[in-house]
C-alpha cells in the first residue's frame, strides 16, 4: 500500500497549496496580487528598479501619487517582502527604499507588463476612439 504522500493526487495537491490558487477568493496570494498589481504597486516596483530612493525621491518619480497612497504601497510591498525599508537615526529623519531579491524578480515582471502597454498604446488609443471614449 502506497502512503498518500506518495500518490499522484497528494503531489498535484501540495503543487497547489505550495503554489497558491488564485482562482480561489479566500486564497491569500491575491493579496499579493493586489498589492504588486496595484497602480501604484506596479510604478513603485519600476521606480525602485536598479536604485535606492528615498520616499520623496518616489514621490517625484511618480507622479500623481498621494503621500498616504505611497506610504501605504510602501508598507504593503514591504510587508509582502518585495521593499526594504532602511531607516537611519539622523535629524530629520532618513529613511530609504530598495527591492529586495523578490521585489527585483516582481519588477521584472510587471516591467513587462508595463512596457507592452506602452507599446500597445496606439492600438488601446484606437479602440477606445472607436466606443466614443
Amino acid at each position: 500500500m502506497t502512503s498518500p504522500e506518495a500518490s499522484p493526487a497528494a503531489g498535484l495537491l501540495s503543487q497547489q497549496i505550495s503554489r497558491g490558487d488564485l482562482m480561489a477568493a479566500a486564497c491569500p496570494s491575491r493579496e499579493v496580487l493586489k498589492h504588486v498589481t496595484s497602480r501604484w504597486g506596479v510604478l513603485v516596483l519600476i521606480a525602485l528598479e536598479g536604485r535606492t530612493r528615498r520616499f520623496s525621491q518616489l514621490r517625484r518619480a511618480i507622479g500623481g501619487v498621494s503621500e498616504r497612497m505611497l506610504a501605504q504601497t510602501l508598507q504593503w510591498l514591504e510587508q509582502d517582502g518585495m521593499v526594504d525599508r532602511r531607516a537611519f537615526d539622523v535629524v530629520p529623519p532618513h529613511v530609504e527604499y530598495s527591492l529586495t531579491p523578490l521585489g527585483r524578480e516582481a519588477a521584472e515582471k510587471v516591467r513587462a507588463l508595463a512596457d507592452w502597454i506602452e507599446v500597445s498604446m496606439p492600438q488601446i488609443a484606437s479602440n477606445w476612439r472607436l466606443i466614443g471614449r
